[in-house]
């Protein structure tokens, strides 16, 4: 019947990945990669030679029913992002779903996803959490913003580099001049946190806008 095994990849530094997951890519029949090359370089890295499939958000919805065949037809495939835990603002849940409904065993190993480091790091309240991913690029964002207003537990948050300064603006005026952290680049050399109001730490961004990939986090209402 075949097994898919989800292995989380680092977001950062190479070193981070698991023992298992290593052992994993190594013996796996093929493994399913977000970015062939990316992933590719992973495991040239490490000496690992299994063969890679694409699988994106591009082709996941198209070539479900293959992806399925080649998961029953293998003992053992393995599914990858570019970093990070898939199906976590990432491919993966769509054939993740699809091998559970076609009673195809699924694993997941424990592994890396960025905004657990960063929640940690914000120095905001870790026992309860809202984690939302991206925003909607345009439409929808002040609706959401909005309904988060209230929300008492920290609040998590994916954002790309040109977008941040206009999400801070919109979390002044949609949630008001909360505490916030903006952490950058985790596990990798120019590793940062911005800490402060979100007016503050705005102003930040503005003098010197930041770089890489993006975790915003908002501090939960406590008044």
């Amino acid at each position: 019947m075949g097994k898919l095994v989800v292995v989380p990849t680092p977001v950062g530094n190479l070193q981070d990945i698991t023992l298992r997951a290593l052992e994993t890519l190594r013996t796996a029949n093929c493994v399913l990669a977000e970015d062939t090359r990316t992933t590719g370089n992973l495991l040239k890295h490490f000496d690992i030679k299994t063969k890679l499939i694409a699988h994106h958000k591009f082709n996941e919805h198209k070539k479900l029913d293959q992806t399925l065949d080649l998961i029953r037809a293998n003992e053992l495939t393995a599914l990858v992002s570019d970093a990070g835990t898939p199906s976590i603002s990432d491919p993966g849940y769509l054939i993740t779903r699809a091998c559970i409904d076609a009673g195809i065993e699924v694993d997941c190993l424990p592994g890396a996803t960025a905004f657990v480091p960063a929640l940690v790091m914000s120095g905001f309240s870790s026992d309860r959490f809202c984690f939302e991913g991206f925003l909607p690029h345009k439409k929808g964002r002040q609706t959401k913003l909005t309904a988060l207003k209230d929300e008492e537990r920290t609040i998590i948050f994916y954002e790309s580099p040109h977008r941040i300064a206009k999400t801070l603006e919109q979390i002044l005026e949609f949630i008001g001049d909360r505490q916030v952290a903006v952490v950058r680049e985790i596990s990798k050399m120019y590793q940062e946190t911005l800490r402060g109001s979100a007016s503050e730490v705005l102003a930040q961004c503005r003098q010197k806008p930041p770089k890489g990939e993006i975790v915003l986090l908002i501090e939960g209402r406590n008044d």
